[in-house]
């Protein structure tokens, strides 16, 4: 009787630890460099995320480098209880294709907890560029073969992706400019260093607005209502028939995390998703929230296995690889 009273103690002391959860301070591991849209995104959410987590602190880590597989990693590698996350983009879909030893498995090192938004991308170039609009800038490439430096935050960045089929769209090889990051990426281009980028609205809609780059198009299927971008074309209807890049972001945990502790983080990022001010910054970077049933852990995880099918056969084709 007395081993079954103290069995029965230990499995309701389990018990109230799991409803406890969380206890303490939750880690968003964003995998690149402090600045960033993904960096961004991160951080809006953080401030709401809380809110169904009893009002924990939510804290922002960058763990930037190799193209987002350095955070991946480490969140992969960490304790499954609930208290280290990973907020990623697209990269989570490439990175297969990209890096031959890749220190995880995307489908089987993580718990998918949901979708949180779709960011389309903007073709901008520096600021003393000659071209005015899209159909100067087609020019001004044919004119200027060989001589183009074409930035990037980076092996496995959203606007490393985007360069890259925006390269094979218009059939030109371009010097590709990586950084460490997106933020010294950006502060090259506004001052004339590099000559062209293609990045993710929330990164790209301050200086667009600001008038300190020069904006060509945006590659979504249809214009944006932002203001910031409303009078930005559209790639596709500029002549780049079925141009179409959407950076995506999803939430991680380590694989093993309680069901319990994964319950309540998909709580808990439904109710951010609907959050009025949350909802608000993202419109004003020309986001969209995420509505639909990625917001479920199954659906997120098919989405993402989708992707990889969608990128792989385009970057093995491109050649681009890392070790």
């Amino acid at each position: 009787m007395k081993k079954l009273m103290l069995v029965g103690a230990a499995a309701l002391v389990a018990g109230m630890a799991q409803a406890a959860y969380p206890e303490r301070p939750v880690t968003i591991v964003v995998p690149f460099a402090a600045g960033g849209p993904t960096d961004k995104v991160a951080r809006d959410l953080a401030d709401v995320l809380r809110k169904g987590l009893s009002n924990q602190t939510v804290l922002i880590e960058n763990v930037g480098g190799a193209g987002g597989t350095l955070g991946a990693g480490k969140v992969a590698k960490a304790n499954p209880d609930g208290y280290t996350l990973l907020l990623h983009h697209i990269g989570m879909s490439t990175a297969p294709a990209l890096y031959r030893n890749l220190p995880y498995k995307v489908l089987n090192d993580f718990e998918f907890l949901g979708m949180i938004n779709d960011v389309p991308m903007t073709l901008i170039g520096r600021p003393t560029l000659p071209p005015n609009n899209f159909a100067e800038l087609r020019k001004w490439i044919d004119a200027n073969k060989g001589k183009i430096n074409l930035a990037n935050a980076g092996l496995g960045a959203a606007s490393h992706l985007c360069g890259l089929l925006f390269q094979q769209a218009m059939g030109v090889d371009m010097t590709t400019v990586p950084y460490k990051g997106t933020a010294p990426a950006m502060t090259d281009l506004l001052g004339s260093q590099v000559d062209i980028m293609c990045d993710q609205t929330t990164n790209t809609s301050t200086q667009i607005e600001a008038g300190k780059v020069k904006a060509y198009a945006v590659t979504s299927a249809t214009p944006l209502t932002t203001p910031a971008l409303a009078k930005l074309p559209t790639l596709d209807s500029q002549g780049l028939k079925g141009f179409y890049v959407t950076i995506w972001h999803g939430l991680y945990a380590p694989k093993g995390t309680p069901k319990a502790a994964l319950d309540t983080l998909n709580a808990a990022l439904r109710q951010a998703l609907k959050d009025p001010e949350f909802i608000r910054r993202q419109e004003a970077l020309g986001a969209v929230v995420v509505t639909d049933n990625r917001v479920n852990p199954a659906d997120h995880k098919k989405f993402v296995e989708s992707e990889i099918n969608k990128w792989g056969p385009a970057i093995k084709a491109a050649g681009q690889y890392a070790d």
